[in-house]
């Protein structure tokens, strides 16, 4: 199995992962993602934080890196080189594990609660209870299975709830994580659609990007 603590993942490496997985759930009939694609998914400017922007150099690159761990690979055929993630496989997880896990990946530390809500459009958890299992079955995860993926950050000042971080990125000071958080104000319906609609407008913008790729590749 993979062991994140000694070959952590890189922030160009941690946002292409974590795009594939998230378009392989959201926008399945345009992945997997060709080059372009991918690129425009990892410097989205909504449900990413930090938003990055990421040259196609520094894609290849993290690609590379990935392959090299089989979290990525190149799909065969068509002229277009497309890519696709091997996560589950990979690291030995769940798809609902791997769910929190990108989301982690995409978003930053997060409570149950908010990662219930980020993760409908990625797998419906039917209650914040059933994330807490599987975030704490990361949490406990063996030594001989790769060590933990995910960890439970001290209770920041102000905060009702305690966020989870993942470490695919390398260990976490928890304390110093969780004093450089603001409280996060309390989720709204009207939050919860607006956050919806911006990560269709996303998903939408990805896919007339692959749609014109496409009929540029046709015309050529």
């Amino acid at each position: 199995m993979l062991n994140f603590e000694s070959t952590p993942l890189n922030a160009a490496e941690a946002r292409v992962l974590a795009t594939l997985m998230e378009k392989a759930r959201t926008v399945p009939d345009s992945y997997p993602l060709t080059l372009n694609s991918l690129q425009s998914g990892c410097n989205q400017k909504s449900s990413r934080e930090p938003v990055m922007n990421l040259s196609e150099d520094e894609i290849a690159q993290a690609i590379d890196g990935l392959r090299e761990r089989s979290l990525v690979f190149e799909s065969s055929g068509g002229r277009t080189a497309r890519y696709e993630h091997n996560f589950e496989r990979a690291v030995g997880v769940p798809s609902q594990a791997a769910a929190l896990l990108g989301l982690l990946l995409l978003r930053g530390p997060q409570t149950a609660g908010e990662l219930r809500l980020n993760a409908e459009r990625w797998h419906r958890f039917a209650d914040i209870g059933s994330v807490e299992v599987f975030l704490e079955e990361l949490q406990e995860r063996s030594p001989d299975k790769g060590g933990p993926l995910v960890v439970k950050l001290e209770r920041a000042p102000g905060a009702r709830e305690q966020r989870w971080a993942q470490l695919l990125c390398g260990p976490v000071d928890v304390q110093a994580a969780a004093s450089s958080a603001a409280p996060m104000p309390a989720s709204t319906s009207a939050n919860a659609q607006l956050q919806a609609l911006a990560e269709r407008v996303a998903a939408l913008e990805a896919l007339v990007a692959e749609l014109r790729q496409r009929l540029e590749a046709a015309g050529a």
